[in-house]
């Protein structure tokens, strides 16, 4: 199975593509979670709001998310406070926190059977020499107000290898996301099939028809538009992989291992997640047998420490990493006041997709947003982002010199660096910015917006 078993359990009704040309109050271009969300707040605003879709709702990366709902970040708040400054990492875990609270208030006044649960989070090492590292970790998030503790590896004993040691995030969540999705979708006025093809102020080209709109918001996981914004060069993407394993034994925690070779735990009830394996979008080795990426690092984890278990599924994502470590959210440029985005999520695209849509609407709609100057896209942290955007330079640079001698059928068309060949999923990578394409040539990820 090449899907997720989100999308095996839950079909979402389809919906007719845009009629012609229009003009609205707002646009929100992408309706995967973030974008619906976004959507579904302003329409509770009174706002005339519509989602325009280029395939079909939640095809992207909210359909094969691990689901879990959590302020558990990797190894995010010591760095943060250090290198973004207290106040700022103060208030991204407290937007984190707000989050899963928001999801449980709307679940309960929607009635929404998500399988929603609260449950721990927990980041873990099997070194010992990352031990204190994790302590130091424990410590940063308990004094932005998390409620994390550090916990001695001998405690850990549902996982199938031993722990050194761990954080315990308390009272984190996970559901099902297109569960949750499909309650929301029904009350919003949205266009599938209908691709963006360009947008020039307040105007928005599509293959279906022009679009006028007061607002418009960018939720389509990496903006597609260079200028004005510049993300292309404020942040890279990385592929994650995902097994479903059934017989693997309950585990009641959610987990992420620090370590290069870290795995991510979480149980559905029946089917075990097992997640890792990840790798810069365009940049696996699979031809080597020590690798620790993709499907076949997963499949030989499992084989080594689940060996009764049965894969029932397989799937990938893919995450939009900026170089602060920040979510970009917020006013899209100072040159198009009218315009906003949500992108960079990293690997906890659950949690900021609620944070996105609410600082979005509320600055929509004139209210106060709270926490959007954590997230502004307008920031300017050197110190937090400036190593990334080196390596990120690097990779551009290589990219794009390779392109200049290669084929036309091997440059990507976002901005001609050379494609490599993923052999774990059978598609064309830029290993530069992120783009996608079957070996047919077809589009899968963004930025580039037309076929190879």
């Amino acid at each position: 199975m090449v899907e997720s078993i989100w999308r095996a359990q839950v079909e979402i009704k389809e919906r007719e593509h845009l009629q012609g040309d229009c003009q609205v109050e707002t646009v929100v271009i992408g309706a995967g979670l973030a974008g619906i969300l976004t959507a579904y707040f302003l329409q509770r605003h009174g706002h005339k709001v519509i989602l325009l879709e280029a395939k079909r709702v939640c095809s992207g990366q909210t359909g094969n998310t691990t689901a879990k709902i959590t302020s558990q970040h990797g190894m995010c708040y010591d760095r943060l406070i250090r290198k973004a400054g207290r106040e700022r990492a103060l208030g991204y875990a407290c937007a984190n926190e707000e989050a899963i609270r928001l999801y449980e208030q709307l679940i309960r006044e929607e009635g929404i059977d998500c399988r929603f649960e609260r449950k721990p989070a927990y980041l873990y090492t099997r070194r010992r020499s990352a031990v204190e590292e994790l302590k130091k970790e424990a410590q940063a998030a308990k004094e932005l107000g998390i409620k994390a503790h550090y916990v001695d590896g001998k405690e850990i004993k549902e996982l199938p290898f031993s722990v050194a040691g761990a954080v315990c995030f308390e009272n984190q969540a996970q559901f099902h996301p297109l569960a949750f999705v499909t309650a929301l979708v029904n009350r919003l006025e949205i266009y599938e099939d209908t691709k963006v093809l360009s947008v020039n102020k307040h105007e928005i080209l599509t293959n279906r028809g022009k679009v006028t709109a007061q607002n418009i918001v960018f939720a389509v996981h990496y903006p597609f538009l260079n200028v004005p914004g510049f993300y292309f060069l404020r942040q890279h993407q990385e592929r994650s992989y995902v097994l479903a394993l059934q017989g693997a034994g309950p585990i009641t925690g959610m987990y992420y291992g620090i370590d290069e070779d870290g795995l991510s735990f979480r149980d559905t009830g029946h089917v075990l997640l097992l997640g890792g394996g990840g790798h810069r979008t365009g940049k696996i080795k699979c031809s080597c047998k020590s690798s620790r990426e993709g499907y076949g690092f997963l499949r030989k984890m499992a084989g080594e420490y689940m060996p009764q278990a049965q894969e029932l599924g397989a799937w990938s994502a893919q995450d939009c990493m900026p170089h602060d470590g920040i979510p970009f959210i917020g006013k899209y440029s100072i040159m198009r006041p009218y315009w906003y985005v949500a992108s960079g999520f990293q690997k906890w695209g659950m949690t900021t997709a609620m944070i996105a849509a609410r600082i979005i609407a509320d600055q929509i709609c004139g209210c106060h947003a709270a926490y959007e100057e954590v997230f502004t896209p307008q920031r300017f942290l050197f110190r937090a982002g400036i190593r990334n955007f080196l390596v990120d330079l690097g990779e551009s640079v290589m990219g794009l010199g390779k392109g200049l001698f290669s084929q036309k059928k091997r440059r990507c068309p976002h901005m001609g660096c050379r494609l490599e060949w993923n052999g774990e999923e059978k598609s064309w990578d830029c290993p530069c910015h992120g783009s996608r394409f079957e070996s047919s040539g077809e589009l899968i990820d963004n930025p580039a917006q037309m076929d190879r």
